[in-house]
């Protein structure tokens, strides 16, 4: 008997072969509709992490460059932060996320989810920063946590430092996260989200030098989100290096001499415009913008009427007072109106038309010259100067010194203030130059209006005989392997012509104003050092004398007080201009703190005194 004919004619080993026929197929089917429910159904979700499973791309945040002083001290350096970020392609469920993280961070859930939403033009595969610089002690947190908290991950980030706090605040300027509408913008192409930008000062104007080139690293992980191996690293390109021109000993001493005061101080190389100081006051702390101001800080900020978040020293706009008799004096010397020698009679008061015109001393000085109006800081001397000339004159003197326009300094949001003429007035107001007004410029008030910048670019430009030189603070800028890729030069902008015996009868009054007896500005003497210089009082609403000797005189309604000045006399190295807003008088307030600034760039120890006088 065969076998075929034995299994056709045994029903049990039938039903047999026919069960494991049909389980077999069972089999077969269940197979594929897995592999159908697996590819068709979920097949995106199992690709991503299968993706997950291999590879994470984490960019590596290169450091900005650091800035220096003069003579190589460190001003702006950087300092590790962590920051906590999120794969929004390993997050599955996102609210559930941000919950525990919002736990765990102290911070409400709705502004956690703003940060994953300004994140939305991000590749999914970049990490979003949802909070920075957080401690230790949440870093330990967030770590021991991390099999709750798919996709989260603590990154290291440079934050900039500032070692001497808000000194220079102003000049070195502060960060911001760039926002929505710059990402998406063609000028801010190679940034991501969290990204810190330069907002202010020379952050935002040296951003292309400081900023660096991100590096980036491949690591390989698993499904939970555990590094297996680093698979390749790109190292991140530090920023550039950027040496200035200012010196931080310099900075320190003008800072320490306003005290309390509201303004702003410019110290300048006469032969060269190099910045050695600009310092506006009151200053603000820039380490409170490296990882994101509080709501709070900000509107502190802006409320505060001595406004510190302005840079005073090129946005401050202010009547220059009687240190625009400078102006007014080389003016009506190359205008033949007046000579060393001209002589006028202040009794205190001068007629024009049907106004009286007030001298700052009651009952005048009596016969003055040039270098007793400049010593003494005479009204009526200049008032009558002024009238015998007229504006356009003394316009065209003031513009040539570079007041009235801005200089093209390296900052952004530089003023140029107002030097008014006949022409300006009739275009603004649609109406004639009348001799008061004519009068009242010459002594530095009406439209005049200057920044300290202007100042000490004006009082540099009288120390050289004449050479009007573009301010500059940036020395060079050198890459992180100490090349230079950019290096600084002077620059004329004007050679104003002084016939060698009116800057030499300017000068010689402007000598006496320090050194003499009566000199207003006696308060900025040196030892060893001659000072030369001019004090000013600027007006903020119109009063009368008795008004303004009144010490209750609420603060926003008292007057400017300026100083400039430049040393040595005879051969001068530095120039500098002070605004104190309120201070009153130049001589007693301005002048003492440009005397500290002074002493400080000789070596010298300044004791500022603040004499009584007059301007």
């Amino acid at each position: 008997m065969s076998i075929n004919s034995n299994w056709s004619n045994n029903p049990g080993v039938k039903r047999r072969f026919l069960a494991l026929s049909l389980a077999a197929i069972g089999i077969f089917l269940l197979l594929v509709i897995r592999l159908w429910y697996l590819q068709v159904i979920h097949g995106e979700r199992y690709v991503a992490l299968s993706k997950r499973n291999r590879i994470r791309y984490i960019p590596i945040a290169a450091p900005r460059g650091p800035i220096y002083d003069g003579r190589g001290n460190l001003l702006v350096d950087n300092r590790p932060s962590f920051c906590v970020s999120v794969l929004r392609q390993e997050v599955e469920n996102r609210d559930l996320l941000l919950t525990r993280l919002s736990a765990l961070l102290g911070v409400a859930k709705k502004e956690l989810l703003e940060r994953w939403r300004e994140g939305k033009h991000t590749p999914v595969y970049r990490p979003i920063p949802l909070a920075e610089d957080v401690s230790r002690d949440t870093m330990d947190k967030i770590q021991e946590d991390s099999d709750g908290l798919p996709g989260v991950f603590i990154q290291v980030r440079p934050l900039r430092a500032y070692p001497d706090g808000d000194l220079a605040a102003h000049l070195l300027g502060y960060l911001g996260e760039i926002t929505e509408q710059e990402f998406q913008s063609a000028d801010y192409d190679g940034y991501h989200p969290g990204d810190y930008v330069g907002r202010s000062g020379l952050e935002k104007n040296l951003e292309s030098y400081l900023r660096g080139q991100e590096g980036e690293r491949a690591i390989e992980v698993d499904v939970t989100g555990k590094e297996l191996r680093i698979l390749k690293t790109r190292d991140p390109v530090p920023g550039d290096k950027v040496f200035l021109t200012v010196r931080q000993d310099l900075e320190k001493a003008a800072a320490k001499a306003f005290g309390d005061e509201a303004g702003a101080a410019v110290a300048l190389d006469v032969h060269t415009g190099r910045v050695l100081t600009m310092v506006s006051e009151p200053s603000f702390d820039p380490a409170h913008f490296a990882g994101g101001i509080s709501a709070k800080e900000w509107l502190r900020l802006l409320k505060n009427p001595r406004h510190p978040l302005q840079n005073k020293a090129i946005r401050g706009m202010y009547p220059p007072g009687s240190t625009f008799k400078i102006v007014t004096a080389l003016a009506a010397l190359k205008a033949g109106v007046i000579t060393p020698s001209t002589t006028v009679d202040d009794q205190g008061t001068l007629m024009v038309g049907n106004h009286e015109f007030h001298g700052w001393k009651k009952g005048g000085l009596g016969v003055v010259n040039l270098k007793k109006a400049l010593e003494e800081s005479d009204d009526i001397y200049f008032y009558q100067a002024g009238l015998d000339m007229g504006i356009d004159p003394l316009a065209a003197m003031a513009r040539g010194f570079g007041l009235g326009e801005p200089l093209g300094f390296r900052l952004n949001g530089e003023k140029g203030g107002l030097i008014p003429t006949r022409q300006w007035k009739k275009e603004r107001f649609g109406t004639g130059w009348y001799d008061g007004e004519t009068a009242i410029a010459a002594i530095g008030q009406g439209y005049d209006l200057v920044t300290p910048l202007q100042l000490a670019t004006m009082m540099a430009a009288v120390a050289n005989g004449g050479t009007v030189f573009q301010p500059h603070v940036v020395e060079k800028i050198e890459d992180f392997q100490g090349n230079v890729v950019m290096r600084s030069a002077p620059e004329v902008l004007n050679k104003v012509d002084l016939p060698p015996a009116d800057l030499l009868a300017v000068r010689r009054g402007l000598e006496a104003a320090v050194n003499d007896p009566r000199g207003t500005g006696r308060a900025c003497r040196l030892p060893g050092i001659r000072v030369a210089g001019k004090t000013g009082t600027a007006q903020v609403v119109k009063r009368n004398q008795d008004e303004n000797r009144t010490k209750e005189l609420p603060y926003r309604f008292r007057d400017h007080a300026l100083f400039v000045a430049y040393a040595p006399a005879d051969h001068p190295q530095v120039a500098v201009a002070v605004v104190v807003e309120h201070g009153r008088h130049g001589g007693s307030v301005a002048a003492p703190i440009a005397r500290a600034i002074l002493a400080q760039y000789f070596g010298l120890t300044s004791q500022p005194t603040r004499p009584d006088t007059g301007d």
